[in-house]
């Protein structure tokens, strides 16, 4: 990826996005995300606007683990455009652009969708460092190791924010700590609950041990009401305890609660 400042990337994206406005005026709004993709990117490299790259893979190892992203679109190898097809963009869509720029070390992305009547389109932006996603702090203030599958957890965890570094999508830890633990097979379980004497079904949840669940979140305000949850969870389970590591920014949370 090449540097490219705030001003160049929005001269860059004022081209882009009357491009993929004509798209929509030419194709309407019912395509599928691959048909405008695809268009999308011939207009590009028809305006001349420098190389454009689609479906650019990322791929990001630990140990045996490894995983493949896709970025939509890459343009003139510095500006990063994720491209929807949906009733409305959410902060999953944000979260999901912004890890690619995290990924590519880039400062700038963009959101389109073309589903809406209009299309609709937002600026995601990195303002982070790779320095600084590497400075994480980690609380193990309120973690008990109690067995040597806890202590795993947290080496694994631990490994995994020193190769990667922090604020990376939260499944992509979850992915790699469950196949790392043993895979899906071994790790991912359904327990029963039961309020009172009434049994509720059962729920699925990642399992260190059969007494103990584990779960990764992010969680910037630190998880406080989130913990509530779990704890009520765990109150109508047969487990002991929950090993919980939240990333809260650059603070990382380790924390056990138990019954």
């Amino acid at each position: 990826m090449q540097p490219i400042s705030r001003d160049e990337f929005a001269r860059l994206d004022y081209q882009v996005m009357r491009l993929a406005f004509e798209s929509q005026n030419e194709l309407g709004r019912l395509c599928d995300e691959v048909i405008y993709q695809n268009d999308l990117a011939a207009r590009i490299a028809a305006a001349g606007l420098g190389p454009v790259r689609v479906e650019t893979p990322i791929l990001v190892t630990h140990a045996e683990f490894s995983k493949t992203y896709s970025t939509d679109l890459i343009v003139a190898d510095a500006a990063i455009y994720e491209l929807k097809t949906v009733t409305a963009l959410t902060t999953d869509h944000d979260t999901q652009a912004l890890n690619y720029l995290f990924l590519h070390d880039a400062p700038h992305g963009k959101l389109i969708n073309f589903r809406p009547a209009q299309v609709e389109a937002r600026f995601v932006n990195n303002a982070l460092t790779r320095a600084a996603r590497y400075a994480f702090q980690p609380d193990m203030s309120r973690w008990i190791e109690t067995d040597e599958p806890s202590k795993r957890l947290r080496s694994l965890m631990l490994a995994l924010l020193e190769d990667w570094g922090a604020f990376l999508e939260v499944t992509l830890y979850s992915e790699a700590l469950t196949f790392l633990l043993g895979g899906e097979s071994n790790v991912i379980r359904m327990i029963p609950l039961k309020r009172d004497r009434v049994s509720l079904g059962n729920q699925r949840i990642h399992l260190l041990t059969p007494d103990t669940a584990f779960r990764i979140t992010a969680l910037a305000d630190g998880g406080e009401p989130y913990e509530a949850h779990l704890r009520s969870m765990l109150r109508h389970s047969p487990l002991r305890a929950i090993q919980w590591i939240n990333m809260s920014r650059s603070q990382i949370q380790f924390a056990t609660l138990a019954k």
